[in-house]
């Protein structure tokens, strides 16, 4: 089979009835398949429907779960420390700004963290969603000491995950986002990667022995070769301090995970209301013109724009919206081979494939 061109809805349908058909509530089935369908609309492929395969083998494990609750085990007036028992993601975290919404315009910022939440996506979704509320947002996430997949500069053993940060802010009729690795690539990229029987470019992989690598099942050899920090030690440093923020903070754990830990995120989001600080009005103004003066730099060619952070992923949302999103024949051959496992029929899929 080969690579295919889906629209988004058609995707979405047929995820969302993966889901229900694995038992999960049609609402919270519905809001994680738009989640994924939106990341591979926005280019961010290693967060898309790539993902399907493994929330429904963690279903099976009882490592993710659904039709839980997100419990406030500790609180403040600004802080709130929860626990997701393992929820999807995606729906705890629509419950963790909706709970710190209110205390942060009340109070100008307020922190929540999750322990034991299910894999969360892509996470500039939710400086995004913060964002279009006028807010600013900052998070991350670890994966609870389980997933290590980076070593230090030196180093060949990896000891971190890759720990990503988003930060969002509102402009004046936009958001400007930030959605990062701290190592060079996601390791959902290697991933799709291996799907699609491709090779990752320099830069991203050295092998166990510590020699540069394109090999992306490199990762998954005994012992395993490393993911490269994002900007050597600075990368490094910034996911080696955001795994003690996240972990420490939450009630989770950082590497190395004790025997028996369960591979899950756990997160830490702080949401600030710039009306209690300077202003919305001025923030909204000084972030636009900021924007724009960033945005008039003499670009390198003629025929480009300089781009700032996010740009590349609004406008591959709006061609793929318009054209089609384009899925691997790995992930597509999972998804329909995994949604018949689940006794849906995909002969529409098939045939409009």
């Amino acid at each position: 089979m080969s690579a295919i061109t889906l629209q988004a809805a058609q995707l979405t349908n047929l995820v969302r009835r993966m889901f229900v058909a694995a038992g999960v509530p049609d609402s919270e089935a519905e809001l994680v398949a738009q989640s994924l369908v939106d990341s591979n609309l926005c280019g961010h492929d290693s967060h898309g429907v790539v993902r399907v395969m493994e929330y429904l083998d963690a279903l099976a494990l009882d490592e993710l779960r659904a039709n839980v609750p997100l419990q406030v085990l500790s609180q403040t007036p600004a802080t709130f420390v929860c626990d997701g028992h393992l929820g999807f993601g995606q729906v705890q975290m629509q419950r963790l700004i909706d709970l710190l919404d209110q205390p942060a315009r009340e109070l100008g910022i307020a922190c929540g963290t999750i322990r034991r939440c299910g894999h969360i996506g892509r996470l500039g979704e939710w400086a995004e969603r913060l964002a279009a509320r006028g807010l600013v947002g900052l998070l991350s996430v670890n994966d609870n000491g389980v997933l290590t997949c980076v070593a230090p500069p030196g180093g060949v053993r990896p000891v971190i995950s890759t720990n990503p940060i988003a930060i969002g802010a509102p402009l004046e009729h936009d958001s400007i986002v930030l959605d990062i690795s701290t190592s060079m690539v996601a390791n959902g990229k290697l991933h799709v990667a291996r799907l699609a029987g491709q090779t990752v470019p320099d830069g991203w992989l050295i092998d166990a022995n510590g020699e540069p690598t394109n090999d992306p099942h490199a990762r998954l050899t005994n012992p395993p070769g490393t993911i490269l920090p994002m900007g050597g030690y600075k990368g490094f440093g910034l996911g080696l301090l955001f795994d003690m923020l996240v972990g420490g903070l939450s009630g989770g754990r950082c590497p190395p995970a004790a025997e028996g830990e369960i591979e899950c995120n756990n997160v830490i989001l702080i949401v600030i209301d710039p009306a209690r600080f300077a202003g919305r009005p001025h923030f909204t103004q000084q972030a636009q013109g900021l924007a724009n003066f960033a945005r008039s730099a003499c670009p390198q060619q003629e025929t480009e724009a300089a781009r700032l952070p996010h740009d590349r992923s609004k406008a591959t949302r709006e061609s793929r919206q318009r054209h089609g999103l384009p899925l691997d024949a790995g992930t597509w051959t999972e998804l329909l081979q995994r949604a018949a496992s689940l006794g849906i029929d995909t002969n529409d899929q098939q045939r409009g494939a």
